[in-house]
């Protein structure tokens, strides 16, 4: 397969990154040619586009640390909501397409909501990225004020909290606080590459 990016298609080879120079109205532009597909993902800061074609690995990871994620949630009956794919949009200022979002404090507020309104609706409390690139950055998340930012990268879990309207890199979550996470996603990481996904959330919900 070969590269094309044009107003009326986009087409990426997987595991192709492209990062171009670009305005807000290009970045719209993009996101309508690539109609209803979530592929390629989507990012942009002022000036700056960003498009990534990812693997399947990419798609696996996510879910499974999503999964583990609602796992840890069932475990203590707590309610959340999640959404994937998902476009977080402010005019003129960045667009982004999280791996995954949980509303956990704020679950109620996006129940049933088929829309949410960026800069109104309030954001999601927890997003998941697996890091591909060197351009994930938890801080593009900062425009939106997500509380955490879970980035996998190499099969490690970083977990950075909001502070001061920029993300400090902190060894637990302010939602799992006495949950080694790093630990755990490594293991099931390593289950899924062994047996699958399936049998690594079951064993992990076992454990639970």
């Amino acid at each position: 397969m070969y590269a094309l990016i044009s107003r009326d298609k986009i087409q990426l080879p997987p595991g192709t990154v492209v990062r171009m120079l670009g305005s807000w109205q290009d970045y719209r532009t993009l996101c309508e040619s690539r109609g209803d597909s979530s592929i390629p993902r989507l990012k942009y800061r002022p000036g700056e586009i960003l498009l990534i074609s990812p693997l399947p690995k990419h798609g696996r990871d996510a879910h499974l640390v999503a999964n583990v994620v609602t796992a840890l949630l069932d475990a203590s009956n707590r309610n959340y909501e999640a959404f994937t794919p998902i476009t977080m949009e402010l005019p003129e200022e960045g667009g982004i397409e999280p791996d995954y979002c949980f509303y956990i404090d704020n679950w109620q507020a996006v129940v049933g909501r088929d829309r949410l309104e960026w800069g109104t609706d309030p954001s999601p409390d927890l997003v998941i990225e697996i890091d591909v690139t060197t351009y994930t950055d938890a801080n593009d998340y900062a425009l939106y004020q997500v509380p955490e930012v879970w980035l996998l990268k190499r099969n490690q879990l970083a977990i950075y909290g909001l502070q001061d309207s920029k993300y400090q890199l902190q060894a637990t979550s302010r939602y799992f606080p006495d949950v080694d996470l790093q630990a755990i996603v490594a293991q099931c990481l390593e289950a899924a590459k062994e047996r699958g996904t399936g049998v690594a959330i079951r064993e992990l919900r076992q454990r639970l």
